[in-house]
């Protein structure tokens, strides 16, 4: 990892040495550890006398994402980075790329996360902001459909695979019965079919709290998107709304929910439907994502020695507890999770 940072950190030192066109000397600059990620990433804060005005537009600071080739294809950041930029979002630029080692040097959004910021007082004018910000990514970048892999069939289920082989099977040790069995992989079925009867747009696809940033301009800034898709619209929504890391009422998030479905009906990006309609899109997308991340969490514990993300699953498996209470079709799903808590 130390051989890793010194090449890092050469890399940095000729890339700005050519900005600043001083070939002939070292930089001045230092990184710090910036931030890490639910994946093999790391990002560190470039700061010192060669950063300011290195290149149009940058403060006092830049972000080096570290990303190696082995375990990251750094590609479709670069690719989702313009998209984002030219649907008038704001997320990083990327002024320097070096695919063969995996580095990329992308503007810096700053340090205070949606999750940090979010309280009472805060949380209408934020999510407002978000949920702007979530408009104008399905309406502005939906049509770079051909750019974007399909939600699918497939990844959907792989995605619930998660649950059951990480979490249920390797962090909880659980062995399905036959009708355990039968029953979830039908629920994973039905979640399936009722994310894909749904409009299809583009979806940042961790579209949450601690991958938005509180910036003075063009809020939030929006990082970790490279895994986008074009898949159902209330991917995103649910996201934001029941978010893994942060929680609120029920009829608070319904009506949010609603509101927002309403104002992307009424500019015509998908179809009116009732409110029964579109609320049962949005919880059971809900109860596919949250078993996923889930899953997820269990991995980063048990794969990656990331043992942080275990006390988010408590709060992820009670949106699916809820919303399985209220559906019949899910009662199956409803029951598993009441023997895994016994």
């Amino acid at each position: 990892m130390a051989a890793r940072l010194d090449v890092l950190t050469t890399w940095v030192n000729e890339v700005l040495r050519s900005a600043t066109g001083n070939t002939s000397q070292p930089v001045d600059f230092q990184l710090a550890p910036a931030s890490e990620d639910a994946s093999f990433r790391r990002y560190f804060r470039v700061t010192g006398s060669a950063v300011a005005g290195c290149f149009d537009g940058v403060g006092e600071s830049l972000i080096v994402m570290d990303a190696p080739p082995d375990k990251e294809d750094s590609h479709p950041f670069v690719i989702i980075s313009g998209l984002l930029t030219a649907a008038g979002l704001g997320v990083p630029q990327v002024f320097a790329k070096d695919f063969g080692q995996g580095f990329l040097l992308l503007s810096d959004l700053g340090a205070q996360v949606y999750l940090d910021a979010l309280n009472e007082h805060t949380v209408e004018s934020l999510y407002a902001d978000a949920l702007d910000a979530l408009f104008k990514m399905q309406r502005n970048a939906s049509q770079y459909v051909a750019e974007l892999p399909v939600c699918d069939e497939t990844l959907l289920l792989n995605e619930m695979a998660l649950f059951d082989d990480w979490y249920c099977q390797q962090y909880r040790g659980w062995s399905f019965t036959d009708k355990q069995r039968t029953g979830l992989d039908c629920v994973f079925q039905q979640l399936c079919e009722s994310a894909l009867v749904q409009p299809q747009v583009f979806v940042h696809r961790d579209y949450h709290s601690r991958n938005l940033m509180v910036t003075e301009q063009h809020n939030p800034g929006i990082l970790d998107f490279q895994d986008a898709v074009f898949g159902p619209v209330t991917y995103d929504l649910v996201s934001l709304l029941r978010d893994c890391y942060i929680d609120w009422p029920r009829p608070r998030v319904e009506q949010w929910a609603l509101g927002y479905l309403h104002r992307v009906a009424d500019a015509g990006l998908i179809p009116p439907a009732p409110d029964t309609t579109y609320l049962r899109w949005f919880d059971w997308m809900g109860v596919q994502r949250h078993l996923k991340a889930a899953g997820i969490f269990a991995r980063l514990h048990l794969r990656d020695n990331k043992p942080g993300y275990l006390a988010d699953i408590p709060r992820t498996l009670a949106y699916v507890r809820d919303v399985s209470m209220r559906y019949p079709e899910l009662k199956s799903l409803h029951t598993l999770l009441a023997d895994l808590t016994e």
